[in-house]
């Protein structure tokens, strides 16, 4: 439940088209539902703006269905199964009508399409899994964003040619391993806030993206935010509640 929905049945309480009982059967599912396997945060999207997603790892596919139908039945906004196997996805898809299957995401419900111009800039090909499990959650909260693939700065040429798009965005992801020198690039040419995301691509010094995510704190770019190594959801999330942020105001 949102604040909208919330105020919405208050109002119909107070005009007397919603029985007060009905209304306590509803917010018995606040602030959590207790599915067994699971307890489901109905109150997260009030207190935050964003309901909870579903993180795949981990759960049996029995698990993933009972959690999906629990957030589509009592939940609203946008519902999000993230970094599924494809016995999952062959599962939540069969059982619940209506995903939009992303990669390893799976989306229901996605919300209405925003406006505003959000940049996912990875570094390399190898980078794309990443790049593109955030490109699916900012799509599921009605971002279309654009993706400028393959600009890391050993290719200098290719990051200057994408200069306009960098500069004229409101929110600028950086997705890159190795050194992780593209999101000092980015931060030094555009005003827009960037959110870096450290990859686990890279040789033995790479250290599975820990010297990416090392560079990435360290960078001389003021104002980086840096996420956790293959964090596209978490840098997609971050971008969602900038923008709420702004649009509440």
């Amino acid at each position: 439940m949102d604040e909208n929905q919330l105020i919405e049945m208050l109002e119909e309480i107070r005009n007397g088209s919603t029985d007060p009982n009905d209304a306590v059967r509803v917010l018995r599912r606040l602030p959590f539902a207790d599915i067994g396997q699971a307890k489901i945060d109905h109150h997260r999207q009030l207190r935050t703006g964003q309901p909870e997603a579903i993180y795949g790892p981990g759960k049996t596919i029995n698990q993933c269905v009972s959690i999906v139908r629990e957030l589509l039945e009592n939940g609203s906004g946008p519902v999000v199964l993230s970094r599924a196997t494809p016995d999952q996805i062959e599962a939540v898809t069969g059982a619940h009508k209506g995903a939009l299957v992303e990669a390893s995401s799976v989306i229901w419900r996605p919300a209405e399409h925003r406006h505003e111009k959000i940049v996912i800039a990875s570094a390399g090909t190898a980078d794309l899994p990443v790049a593109e499990e955030s490109a699916a959650i900012l799509r599921a909260y009605g971002i279309q964003p654009i993706h400028l693939s393959d600009i890391g700065v050993a290719g200098l040429h290719r990051f200057l040619a994408e200069l306009d798009n960098l500069i004229d965005a409101d929110i600028v992801i950086t997705v890159a391993g190795m050194e992780g020198a593209l999101a000092t690039a980015v931060g030094g040419v555009t005003a827009a806030p960037v959110i870096a995301v450290p990859t686990s691509v890279g040789y033995g010094a790479g250290l599975n993206g820990v010297t990416a995510l090392l560079a990435m704190h360290a960078a001389c770019a003021a104002g980086i935010t840096v996420v956790g190594i293959d964090n596209g959801f978490g840098a997609a999330m971050a971008t969602i509640r900038i923008l709420d942020m702004r649009r509440n105001k």
